[in-house]
């Protein structure tokens, strides 16, 4: 099997954060046309349809995620440009975790959890993923999120189709570190 770590980012890059390096648009809910997708990616880098499905299929995040018909593909999350990937506002469980940097870890503590250059907060529903997120950033510390507590005070959880759990902003008061 190929080696798609490379594309894999390129195609994250493209599908997340800037669409016109390859010459594209994305739609308002962040769908990009599969064929002008290929064509673009093409004039950098060998790419096809079958490396596009294979690197959509072995995402161990599942990032990706296409139409019904393959015409179409978009991220799951993790957006820095505005769209609205349709996300349906649920329940969250009690508690979520949020893995980080020890670095950030003052921050956190005084203004609480904000997407800075994305649209939404990512939570994880167990502290192994957490850390794996935190250790991508230094040391890593992981917050519990009181997101039950978040809920039923008016704060809204949604949860993309890779199980990542996303929300606005989390005050302080909802965290506590746990590591």
């Amino acid at each position: 099997m190929n080696d798609d770590s490379s594309t894999s980012r390129f195609l994250s890059l493209i599908l997340r954060h800037r669409p016109e390096v390859i010459g594209i648009t994305l739609d308002q809910h962040g769908w990009a046309d599969v064929r002008e997708l290929i064509e673009g990616i093409s004039k950098s880098r060998p790419f096809s349809m079958e490396i596009l499905e294979r690197i959509a299929a072995n995402d161990a995040k599942q990032r990706y995620s296409f139409n019904e018909d393959h015409t179409k593909i978009r991220a799951n999350q993790g957006h820095s440009i505005p769209v609205d990937v349709e996300l349906e506002q649920c329940e969250p469980p009690e508690v979520l975790y949020h893995g980080t940097g020890e670095k950030y870890v003052p921050s956190i503590l005084q203004q609480g959890l904000v997407p800075k250059t994305r649209l939404y907060v990512h939570l994880s529903s167990d502290t192994a993923t957490a850390r794996t997120v935190g250790q991508r950033h230094g040391k890593p510390v992981v917050f519990l999120v009181l997101a039950g507590e978040m809920a039923r005070s008016g704060i809204p959880f949604y949860r993309s189709r890779n199980g990542v759990w996303l929300t606005e902003a989390v005050p302080a008061d909802y965290l506590k570190q746990i590591s």
